[in-house]
């Protein structure tokens, strides 16, 4: 245990600084978006969040979006954990091929017209897993994605410019 607290504390703190002022490029992102989604979808633009196989990673910056910070709800993007109600697919991760009926099937229970957008360097290409015996590689193999949000992970504002691209 005493072997451990002195490496902690030779090594020091190794964690990012943060972002000096992410609110400027959230506003100006978010002046945008807030309109594209006031002209298209009447002020609330709903999404469903497909994980079909990530490791997470696009997970915790979808829900950094939602944070304090970014609070993408001041924008009119909600989410919704039933893709009947939802305008807009957002998967993550490549597909597995355990999770390609599931996916199927959430892309076939979304009203036209629908958006797909695939998060993460996983979700456009298979990323660092690629085809296997275990995954299909991106999205696009499955179901067909309207905008690509490159990354691993993507950051809050880089989905945020995303999603304004698809709306757009």
């Amino acid at each position: 245990m005493i072997r451990i607290l002195r490496q902690i504390f030779r090594t020091g703190i190794v964690t990012e600084p943060l972002h000096p002022d992410p609110e400027t490029e959230i506003k100006e992102v978010g002046i945008r978006l807030e309109e594209a989604v006031r002209k298209r979808f009447r002020r609330s633009l709903t999404i469903r969040q497909v994980d079909a196989g990530s490791c997470n990673g696009c997970e915790l910056e979808i829900h950094a979006m939602n944070n304090p910070i970014y609070n993408c709800e001041r924008f009119g993007i909600h989410f919704t954990a039933s893709p009947r109600f939802a305008d807009m697919l957002l998967v993550t991760g490549p597909v597995t091929r355990n999770m390609e009926v599931a996916l199927r099937r959430t892309y076939d229970a979304t009203p036209l017209p629908k958006l797909v957008v695939a998060v993460g360097d996983c979700g456009c290409n298979g990323g660092i897993f690629g085809e296997s015996y275990a995954s299909l590689g991106g999205v696009d193999k499955v179901i067909p994605v309207d905008v690509y949000i490159p990354g691993c992970p993507p950051s809050p504002a880089a989905l945020l410019n995303g999603i304004l691209k698809a709306i757009s």
